[in-house]
Formats: structure tokens, C-alpha cells, sequence
């Protein structure tokens, strides 16, 4: 008969045949390209926005222009400002994205979730922040298709007894 498995640790020992412990929470290295910045791709119902964050003054360019032009409502700027103040690290870096498809809110969403992987990418410390804030999951809520037989996704005809 098999001897019996009570711990992971034991179940480790018996597939690699080894008694040493593996370490999983190996330290993560920053990734930066050779200009020093971060990069990270965000993505929130149809926009996807191309993130790079290098250390700066705080200055956000979206498409080439400054957010308070790209975003004019004040909601959409404080969506974008959400990863810095929840890492702690206001004014400290300053970020260039492009951002295409979707509306201005989903676009705003796209950047946030872009900040949010560039800045853990630049610096690993601030992971264990912004994934506890929820900033580094990707939103999967899209629009619902349209079913055959109604009006909307949902929506029917409307129904006439007589």
C-alpha cells in the first residue's frame, strides 16, 4: 500500500523527491526598459490603453494632450489619480498613455488599471497597496450581446394578449 500524504509539504517531498522547502514568495524584481520607465497595458470594456510611468513631477499625458483636457469631468480625473494616492506615492511619477475605443468613462478605467500594473511593475513594493484596493484585476464586465428574438440583450417585444 501508498503511504499516506497528510501536508502539502509531504506531498512536495514526494513528487520533486526532494526534503527542501520551495519559496514562493521570492522577492519581485522592478522592470523598467532603458529609459527607466515602466510599462503596462490596462484594458476596461472596449478601451485599452498603453501606460508608461517614469519618475517625474506627477504629469499625466493621455493621447498626446493633458488629462484635465482628455478628461474634462472632474470623476474621470480623480478615477486616474486613485492608484497614486492608494500607493502613497502622489506627485512622485509622471505617466504617458494612448488609449483607444470605448467611451471617456471606460477609458478612464483602462488608464487606471494601467498606472495601476505599471506602478507595481516600477516598483514592487507597492503590489500588496494596489492589489488590496483591487486596482490590479481587470474588470470583466462588457456590454451583453444582443439575443435573436429581442429587441435588446434583454428587452422583448412588446406582448399583446388580444
Amino acid at each position: 500500500m501508498a503511504e499516506e500524504l497528510k501536508s502539502l509539504e509531504d506531498l512536495n517531498q514526494a513528487v520533486t523527491g526532494t526534503t527542501a522547502a520551495v519559496s514562493l514568495d521570492e522577492p519581485r524584481e522592478p522592470v523598467r526598459d532603458a529609459l527607466g520607465r515602466s510599462y503596462a497595458t490596462g484594458k476596461r470594456k472596449d478601451a485599452v490603453a498603453r501606460v508608461w510611468v517614469k519618475p517625474g513631477s506627477g504629469k499625466v499625458i493621455v493621447n498626446g494632450k493633458d488629462q484635465s483636457v482628455y478628461f474634462a469631468r472632474p470623476v474621470l480625473r480623480l478615477i486616474l489619480r486613485q492608484p497614486f494616492t492608494v500607493a502613497g506615492v502622489e506627485d512622485q511619477f509622471d505617466v504617458m498613455a494612448t488609449v483607444a475605443g470605448g467611451g471617456l468613462s471606460g477609458q478612464a478605467g483602462a488608464v487606471k488599471h494601467g498606472i495601476s500594473k505599471a506602478l507595481q511593475l516600477y516598483d514592487p513594493s507597492l503590489r500588496g497597496a494596489l492589489k488590496a484596493a483591487g486596482f490590479l484585476t481587470r474588470d470583466s464586465r462588457v456590454v451583453e450581446r444582443k439575443k435573436f428574438g429581442r429587441r435588446k440583450a434583454r428587452r422583448s417585444f412588446q406582448f399583446s394578449k388580444r
